[in-house]
């Protein structure tokens, strides 16, 4: 991937979401009961920026575990971007989305959504993100960013936008008057292979994307070194419509709760954000929870993410 095909990519993944929310927008009838005629529509981020069969794999055992356990079925599908994901739950088009804290909380604040599980790894619900260099790019600190080629992800996504350029801002670093160039690269995966390949100097993903493209030799990691890692943010939600009906939703929050139980699946493909392997799901998870986490990034606010934007688009 050349330096133009890479900039063609995050251009395009930029004017994606309101074409990718169309045929979510077509389906908005009302919100699904999860029967045969009528199942429940789960629509997922494209966290790691691979395929769309590759991104279902991580959650396909789940559902369909909780599928022969409750008779529920499911339509599951992936957005093109986090915007799109959104977007579909507001318009009715989704029933249940996966995606991160800061895609979540504004959702949530328009009522589309409500939480509805997060996985569960070692007694905790939390992942983190991390800012990334490469190992010839002279950056070890996060004040080395100045001057840099910097790429983030989607602009919705928590760990490769919103944490990050908190992490940045809170160490005196603005991006947009301290970066040479800012790349919206769309996915966690595009962040991390632009970095892998020299077309920038630093990056943000999370760590579960960074790990997962090492085991997947995606990139390779004596190229890269960590110069930051957050502090703990709350585990991506999977979120439920709040007109989803009542009894389909403790049907969902009980086989979540004990979805390591259920017949049918293993502990291997019990799988969270990035397909990483988790313990199990929890549904105790507060709203308040979820809010306070927002704390985390008061700082990116949207005259920063517009800033951003047109810093990014201008090449």
């Amino acid at each position: 991937m050349n330096r133009k095909t890479f900039l063609r990519l995050a251009t395009l993944t930029l004017g994606l979401g309101a074409l990718a929310l169309a045929p979510f927008a077509a389906q908005a009838q009302g919100q699904h009961d999860g029967s045969v005629a009528r199942p429940l529509r789960v629509i997922l981020i494209p966290a790691d920026g691979g395929t769309e069969d590759g991104t279902k794999k991580d959650f396909m055992p789940i559902f369909a575990a909780i599928s022969a356990a409750t008779g529920l079925k499911f339509d599951i599908k992936v957005g093109q971007s986090y915007g799109a994901v959104m977007e579909a739950q507001c318009a009715g088009a989704a029933d249940i989305a996966f995606y991160g804290v800061a895609s979540y909380l504004p959702t949530h604040k328009k009522g589309c959504a409500n939480l509805l599980a997060l996985a569960i790894n070692n007694g905790q619900s939390v992942y983190y993100s991390g800012i990334f260099a490469r190992i010839d790019a002279g950056v070890t600190s996060i004040k080395d960013i100045k001057g840099k080629i910097l790429a983030l992800g989607d602009l919705n996504s928590t760990s490769s936008f919103a944490v990050p350029v908190a992490m940045m801002i809170e160490s005196g670093v603005n991006p947009v008057r301290d970066a040479k160039a800012i790349q919206l690269a769309g996915s966690h995966a595009n962040v991390l292979k632009a970095l892998s390949e020299g077309l920038v100097d630093v990056g943000g993903a999370s760590f579960e994307s960074f790990e997962k493209a090492v085991n997947q030799k995606a990139i390779d990691p004596t190229k890269i070194r960590v110069v930051a890692k957050s502090a703990p943010i709350p585990y991506p939600p999977l979120a439920i419509h709040p007109k989803v009906a009542p009894e389909v939703q403790a049907k969902l929050r009980d086989a979540f709760e004990n979805i390591h139980k259920l017949p049918g699946i293993s502990k291997d493909q019990i799988r969270g954000y990035g397909g990483s392997k988790v313990d199990g799901y929890t549904t105790k998870v507060s709203e308040q929870e979820m809010a306070d986490a927002a704390k985390m990034f008061d700082l990116v606010t949207d005259q920063v993410k517009a800033d951003i934007l047109k810093k990014a688009g201008a090449r």
